[in-house]
């Protein structure tokens, strides 16, 4: 091939593998991945919470707890930023020995009518970054699994919660979100959103048969002609009711 990105190689084996080098443990079998940092040190500090693992990566020791919820055992995690590190967390959570998993998670939106904070359950991702392409054939979107959009939707509708079903758009460049790409990926590919992991994840949850979905609320706007912040990261209460709505999604599949 003339890019490298796209030799995908469907092997099963590789020399660093997670399910060799990590050991498996007794775990729950549902999982939140919740990018939201603040959210969960809150939880850690408030609610009787147990650790699972400490696996060092060179910016930081990552960390695997569980929590009691609804009476039953929930493992979650903070994932990291962007792609690369998020995809390799999922692995390892994979080996430890989780196998349902929601994702909770903020996104630029594309579309102004989208209001901060208004929920997305996504449906399918562009692949526009690069290790989906280790995990998946080369294609332009990568599908949700229709458990993680069931289990979502219906928390969603029990609640009484506004959500909408869309695409998102994966990129690996958040400054290389160009007025171009951003009309495309709006007008040509349909995406309400704009995010840096969702296509990766379910490629990894597609290619070790786990099953995944994931949720997203909007943040920051580019729908416009200049990029608005909308304090989005600000909006506590938000973060927090999504990692919950998220954990009850979770063991719903």
């Amino acid at each position: 091939m003339t890019y490298p990105i796209l030799e995908f190689d469907p092997s099963r084996e590789a020399y660093i593998d997670p399910v060799r080098t990590l050991q498996r443990l007794d775990v729950p079998e549902h999982c939140v991945i919740c990018f939201f940092r603040e959210v969960l040190d809150a939880i850690v500090a408030t609610h009787p919470v147990r650790l699972l693992a400490e696996h060092p990566w060179e910016d930081s020791v990552h960390r695997f707890y569980e929590l009691e919820h609804q009476g039953r055992r929930l493992a979650f995690f903070h994932p990291g930023v962007g792609a690369p590190m998020s995809a390799g967390l999922l692995e390892e959570a994979i080996a430890l020995g989780c196998g349902k998993f929601i994702a909770c998670g903020g996104a630029g939106v594309l579309n102004k009518g989208m209001a901060v904070g208004h929920l997305v359950v996504v449906s399918a991702a562009v692949r526009d970054e690069g290790l989906s392409y280790h995990y998946l054939a080369p294609s332009r979107e990568v599908q949700a699994q229709p458990e993680g959009v069931r289990a979502l939707t219906a928390t969603l509708e029990g609640r009484g919660l506004p959500y909408v079903v869309g695409k998102t758009w994966t990129t690996d460049a958040p400054y290389r979100e160009t007025f171009g790409k951003v009309a495309r990926r709006r007008d040509e590919d349909g995406c309400l959103t704009v995010e840096m992991e969702s296509a990766s994840l379910m490629a990894v949850a597609q290619f070790r048969g786990v099953a995944f979905g994931q949720v997203l609320y909007g943040g920051d706007d580019l729908s416009g002609e200049a990029w608005d912040n909308r304090a989005w990261q600000s909006r506590r209460e938000v973060r927090e009711q999504l990692f919950w709505l998220a954990a009850d999604a979770c063991l719903a599949m």
